[in-house]
């Protein structure tokens, strides 16, 4: 191994130990007044207006059971109501409730208040190279999977 690939190998191993880090953190699976963050997604997702559990599931990137099984959840709770599509008979519309509204909304405050206080921790500068960089790395493992799922669709070998 030559000196480039040893501090390649150094690098790629700090990024692997930073990003456990992060993830041990599970800042992004807190509750929030005692609702689970697949449920404040799901607020924040029927926020978008009235939609069929089929439109959240593709949405959200979910089966749709996972879908009504949140939903259920959110409806015992009083944050969502469901009714009948009124094209479609056979199809179930969700949307917020006031108070469900008023739930997202405070969380979306809570979220905004977390990133304001990361902003503030990094400095503005700092803040806006994390976003590119992030995106950065977003834009390389996304195509890296389109091309990965590409190679295995057209019949061609992964060696």
């Amino acid at each position: 191994m030559d000196c480039h690939e040893n501090e390649t190998r150094a690098t790629a191993q700090r990024l692997m130990e930073a990003l456990k880090r992060f993830n041990r953190v599970a800042w992004h699976e807190r509750s929030y007044m005692g609702f689970k963050q697949s449920e404040i997604r799901m607020l924040f997702c029927v926020s978008r207006g009235d939609m069929k559990v089929s439109e959240i599931s593709k949405r959200m990137h979910v089966t749709s059971p996972t879908v009504t099984q949140v939903i259920n959840g959110l409806e015992a709770n009083g944050l969502v109501e469901r009714s009948i599509d009124p094209t479609d008979r056979r199809a179930v519309r969700v949307q917020l409730t006031p108070k469900g509204e008023a739930v997202r909304q405070k969380a979306g405050e809570a979220l905004f208040s977390s990133f304001s206080g990361l902003i503030e921790h990094l400095g503005e500068e700092r803040s806006n190279e994390f976003v590119e960089l992030l995106t950065d790395a977003y834009v390389y493992f996304a195509e890296k999977e389109a091309s990965l799922h590409q190679s295995q669709w057209s019949g061609d070998e992964i060696v």
